[in-house]
């Protein structure tokens, strides 16, 4: 089984799951005046509540199985003309929040609106004098370092595609 494959199984399983709990919300107790809907009606909600149990533990053993394959599996993206290589796991991580992160530690480097230089009186007798502004980053740097991490999450998204799609789940 491949991953996307898996992560579809997880939907329909959940799918499941919640119609076996509406089942059992619906069926599990009725009036003395009312015909029950099934012959041995608390056998039947017995099978929904076991059946029930076992889809969560399908779920858990494919969740965890994707875990397993998302750490051990590891993948290479190209990112700013160089090959970087992480799990499928850290990947995630990047994707969900990390590369958003680094990319505003960027933005931070900023001139403050200080202008290139100007001329400025210290005092009404001391005479004029150029103040001129310092930068203690390379803007190029910055600009080159903001794009790359703005444009990391697609390329993420990009290659984690195919790879749910031809990588095979893995179990311990």
């Amino acid at each position: 089984m491949k991953i996307i494959e898996a992560l579809k199984k997880i939907k329909d399983l959940k799918r499941k799951a919640d119609d076996l709990k509406e089942k059992v919300a619906t069926y599990c107790a009725d009036l003395e005046c009312d015909v029950p809907t099934y012959a041995d009606q608390k056998r039947q909600v017995s099978e929904w509540l076991q059946a029930h149990s076992d889809v969560l533990k399908e779920i858990l053993l494919l969740r965890t199985s994707i875990q397993y394959t998302n750490v051990m599996t590891n993948v290479t993206i190209e990112l700013g003309g160089k090959f970087v290589t992480k799990s499928i796991a850290e990947w995630i991580h990047r994707r969900k929040d990390l590369a958003k992160e680094e990319e505003s530690i960027w933005k931070n480097l900023t001139s403050k609106n200080y202008q290139e230089s100007y001329k400025q009186k210290l005092t009404d007798r001391a005479p004029e004098i150029i103040v001129k502004r310092r930068l203690y980053f390379d803007p190029v740097e910055r600009d080159t370092k903001i794009e790359l991490y703005r444009s990391e999450p697609s390329k993420i998204d990009s290659t984690l595609e195919v790879i749910n799609a031809v990588t095979d789940l893995m179990t311990r």
